[in-house]
Parts: structure tokens; sequence; C-alpha cells
């Protein structure tokens, strides 16, 4: 992790990028104070699920978007 001024950053934008791409957090300092820190994306490079990898599996019931019994309704608003 490293510090750096607003004036810093202005100056040499990219190059303080190109140390956050290699993996380095960066803070920036407004008046010697942490205002906004800059860290690295993590990107999630899995494969994604095939669609439809479920299926067959369960099934939704005919009633599912039914309102929900009263007593229960009670319970979720603590009554």
């Amino acid at each position: 992790m490293v510090t750096v001024s607003i004036e810093e950053i202005k100056q040499n934008f990219l190059g303080w990028l190109q140390n956050v791409e290699a993996g380095e957090k960066v803070i920036i300092l407004k008046s010697n104070k942490p205002m906004a820190e800059i860290i690295p994306f993590e990107s999630d490079d899995a494969e994604l699920r095939p669609m439809g990898l479920c299926k067959g599996e369960f099934t939704v019931p005919d009633d599912f978007d039914s309102p929900l019994p009263e007593d229960i309704i009670q319970e979720f608003e603590g009554r």
C-alpha cells in the first residue's frame, strides 16, 4: 500500500494506475488525510455455469406468487 497526494495523482495518473494493475493499493491524500483508495479489481475468470444445469430437479409450486398466510406475515413484522 502506498499513499500519494492529489497533486501527485494528477501529474502521473496512468503511472499510478499501472501500480494498481500490478496489485498495489493506492491511498489518495487530501491535506494529508486519506480521502480515497484505489484497489486492484479482482476478476473472476471462472467459467459460467451452463443454462439449465438443474433442469428437472425441482418444480415451482402453482401458488408460488400467492400472498403469505397472515401468521407468517405477523412473524416477519414482529407482531
